[in-house]
């Protein structure tokens, strides 16, 4: 089922686009698609700082074009001129039913696009500068995170693995949708996404002091940070 968005140009259109991508990195799945060109073809210029969410997407998805294009191809999204109120929420799959990337470029493709670049960097310095001059206290950040969680061979219990990384529970810290994806002999590795409240949550310390000791040790390998986005 594709998503689908109405009056991007308007102020009713980029706070749907906005709500949409509180939790998203992306339009579909979990790496920039050509549904993510799609929509940023419909902005006629670049959203305002006031939809942050949408600021952050924007911004990732023009230093992509710069560096490499895009050529996944997403899972489909429709662009419309107007909506009904009914009509006008957007919607889309779980994120949990996305294509899986091909196993033998998966952690290459999603390590590049999980990087941060020079113009999110200026884009995050512009916020905080711009809640700076209003005058008002600048809330505690957010960011979306996803997560690569190994097991130790093909007879690890998938399903333990991530009950394990499930089980852990802190203040901040807010699990999302999850997949297995395949990485050959027989091994699949679990792919899942959190959201974290910035100054709550260390994603680093929460690997080194809780996924690669006992007694979660026992199912996994090794984690690794593959996309990490402020929203």
């Amino acid at each position: 089922m594709a998503a689908t968005f109405y009056n991007l140009n308007l102020e009713s259109g980029l706070k749907k686009l906005d709500d949409y991508l509180l939790a998203r990195s992306y339009i579909t799945g979990y790496q920039a698609s050509k549904d993510d060109l799609a929509v940023y073809a419909a902005l006629s210029v670049a959203p305002s700082l006031e939809y942050v969410n949408v600021a952050r997407w924007y911004n990732h998805i023009d230093a992509l074009l710069k560096m490499c294009g895009v050529t996944e191809e997403g899972a489909g999204v429709n662009i419309g001129s107007s909506a009904s109120a009914a009509e006008e929420a957007p919607s889309s799959p779980p994120v949990s039913d996305q294509k899986a990337p091909a196993a033998d470029d998966d952690d290459d493709d999603v390590d590049l696009f999980g990087e941060e670049t020079e113009e999110e960097k200026k884009a995050a310095e512009e916020r905080a500068a711009a809640v700076k001059a209003s005058g008002k206290k600048k809330e505690s950040g957010k960011s979306s995170v996803l997560l690569d969680v190994k097991p130790w061979d093909d007879e690890t219990d998938m399903q333990k693995l991530e009950e394990t990384v499930r089980s852990l529970q802190m203040e901040g810290l807010f699990w999302g949708a999850s997949k297995l994806v395949p990485v050959g002999y027989g091994i699949k590795k679990l792919q899942i996404m959190m959201t974290i409240v910035d100054d709550l949550v260390s994603v680093d310390n929460l690997i080194e002091d809780h996924f690669l000791v006992e007694p979660a040790n026992e199912y996994i390998q090794s984690c690794d940070i593959v996309a990490f986005n402020k929203i």
